[in-house]
């Protein structure tokens, strides 16, 4: 079932690209999720992605033949590690760039600077942005990367898919109580995740209550204190760190025998990939979210 808001954005972007016309034969001029106009060809063959989520909606909407450079975080799927690397979210290789001859490039407002996209439109190469910013706010993204690329078919049919997985998460936990959860994705110190983040978002959609919901903060740093205040039923911490030892986090945790989570053995290790990359295997990450929250009603 579709949310209102999700119409909404569907409605207005639709109305944003059939008002804004052509500029030119062959090109469209397109309104991209921050506001920018772009100037887009009629149909781009030499794509590069900036961000690890583009990298995977284009690997979904069947575009891994035009994808011609990815951003040195892009690991998934196993293809995209083959293509070339043009730098980080921060940091890219302009000469690299405009050694592969792309006609489009995809940005994402979360990491990529404004600054970074003016630079590329000043070498002529024109960058279409994307900014969700919840489950949603994901699915028109995939909905805008498919309408941009002549992929309405095959974005769609992922949108349905994942509209309908969420759907069964949500009917699946109406009516149960909301068990107390704490998402770990700093150690030093310690960083979980507040209202507004793609995380808070699943635990909700999960049937969970963010114990950090209410701090006004994004990513709010809690000491062991406040957390052991607020009696988290259920600890997940989150495989953000490649270099994280995490079976001696959870070994950490596992001393602090006053808190429920801990004493019901309710501790898990959740891959940050699913949880936190706005892509479509958000929806994984929703699923592996119930499966731990309510194990009762979830099981693989």
């Amino acid at each position: 079932m579709k949310s209102l808001f999700f119409k909404v954005l569907l409605s207005l972007s639709l109305l944003v690209w059939l008002g804004t016309g052509t500029s030119s034969a062959g090109s469209a001029r397109v309104i991209d999720e921050t506001g920018r106009a772009v100037i887009l060809p009629s149909s781009p063959k030499r794509i590069i992605s900036l961000a690890p989520n583009l990298t995977e909606i284009l690997f979904t909407l069947k575009l891994d033949r035009e994808i011609v450079g990815v951003s040195i975080h892009c690991n998934f799927p196993e293809a995209a590690k083959t293509k070339p690397r043009v730098g980080s979210y921060i940091s890219l290789d302009f000469e690299k760039i405009l050694s592969l001859k792309p006609d489009l490039i995809l940005a994402t407002g979360a990491g990529n600077t404004l600054e970074m996209v003016e630079r590329l439109e000043k070498l002529g190469i024109p960058v279409y942005v994307i900014f969700p910013r919840n489950f949603d706010g994901i699915l028109t993204s995939i909905h805008h990367v498919g309408q941009v690329l002549g992929r309405e078919r095959e974005a769609q049919e992922t949108i349905s898919n994942m509209q309908a997985r969420r759907q069964r998460v949500i009917e699946g936990t109406r009516g149960l109580p909301r068990p107390r959860v704490f998402l770990q994705i700093g150690e030093a110190p310690i960083v979980t995740v507040g209202k507004g983040s793609f995380a808070d978002d699943l635990i909700h959609l999960a049937g969970g209550e963010n114990i950090a919901a209410g701090d006004g903060n994004m990513y709010p740093r809690l000491g062991f204190e406040e957390i052991l205040r607020r009696v988290p039923e259920v600890i997940i911490i989150s495989s953000m760190n490649p270099k994280g030892s995490y079976e001696k986090l959870l070994h950490e945790w596992a001393r602090w025998k006053s808190i429920p989570a801990v004493q019901n053995d309710r501790l898990y290790l959740v891959d940050s990939d699913l949880i936190d990359r706005p892509s479509p295997r958000i929806i994984d990450g929703l699923e592996e979210m119930a499966r731990i929250i309510h194990p009762e009603i979830f099981k693989k």
